[in-house]
């Protein structure tokens, strides 16, 4: 018999791609999340998931299944905010900031799909670079952080959105390009090629070049296209999150390579003050972020 956990367990292997991750997502264990499929596809007598050289797949029967769970998860949203305006709770304000410069390719889609769900709420980006996005909350001037930092405290909430890699950037023809993966000291010589923000928040100094005692001469710049830039005309190399670097890498542009041998990995969170953090159209922000992120970005990972 199909319930509604079915399809919220179908939601969360779609948008993951992965059983593990989507157990954790509907607080399953692995095995009880497989034993879950099982059981539906007995009870249908149809494969709802195959897997194939690309990974996990939805057959006809599990696509069919999983349009249905995407319709009844937008009702029940249309329902709740239906409620909240019955309540007249729906007016508020979102003001956010980014510690993550790449982040406006999928930002921009996900706020005109929040405003037209919440268009009693001010949302707006704080325009400028913040070297520490965190004091602007501190000081009320910011409502949500998108970054990896996740600060300490009961009066901040941290809302996941994704596990993403960080895959270096290197001019075509350059000699790192002929390793599968780059090491530390392979950069030795190297001029890193970063946004203007402190080491501390850069993840190849603070997880890998510093450990190894490794210090690069450092360039800077404010944008994504002025750092490919610089990497295209062999002015240094950048390590960028491996979404941002692939229509670069499609076009040829650049090359990306594996930092290490596990790659490096970072990961984004929506920081809210924690009153904030109880209204519902920020948990409605993020789950609009999410479902886009998984639309939109190859080679994340849901949180």
């Amino acid at each position: 018999m199909l319930e509604l956990r079915h399809l919220r367990s179908l939601l969360a292997i779609a948008e993951t791609g992965r059983i593990n991750t989507a157990a954790q997502t509907v607080h399953l264990t692995p095995s009880a999340l497989s034993h879950q499929l099982r059981a539906l596809e007995r009870h249908y007598g149809l494969p709802l998931l195959r897997r194939d050289a690309r990974g996990l797949r939805f057959t006809p029967a599990g696509e069919r299944l999983l349009a249905l769970a995407r319709q009844i998860r937008e009702a029940q949203r249309a329902a709740e905010l239906d409620l909240q305006r019955i309540q007249g709770d729906t007016r508020g304000s979102l003001r956010l900031v980014l510690e993550c410069h790449t982040c406006f390719e999928w930002l921009m889609p996900v706020m005109d799909a929040f405003r037209q769900r919440w268009p009693d709420v001010e949302v707006d980006l704080v325009s400028g670079f913040h070297r520490d996005p965190q004091t602007l909350l501190d000081d009320g001037k910011a409502d949500m952080v998108i970054g990896a930092l996740r600060p300490a405290g009961r009066q901040w909430t941290s809302l996941p959105l994704f596990r993403f890699e960080i895959l270096l950037a290197l001019p075509p023809g350059h000699a790192l390009c002929a390793r599968r993966t780059v090491r530390a000291a392979d950069l030795q010589g190297q001029t890193l090629i970063t946004y203007p923000a402190p080491e501390e928040r850069i993840d190849l100094i603070r997880e890998v070049l510093r450990p190894a005692g490794i210090r690069l001469p450092r360039r800077t710049a404010e944008l994504t296209i002025a750092i490919l830039q610089l990497v295209a005309s062999r002015r240094g190399v950048a390590a960028l999150p491996n979404w941002a670097l692939k229509p670069a890498v499609d076009s040829g542009y650049v090359q990306a390579r594996r930092i290490g041998a596990r790659g490096l990995w970072s990961e984004l969170y929506a920081t809210v003050p924690a009153e904030l953090g109880q209204r519902p159209y920020v948990h409605d922000f993020v789950d609009i972020a999410r479902q886009s992120i998984a639309s939109r970005l190859d080679g994340v990972q849901l949180l």
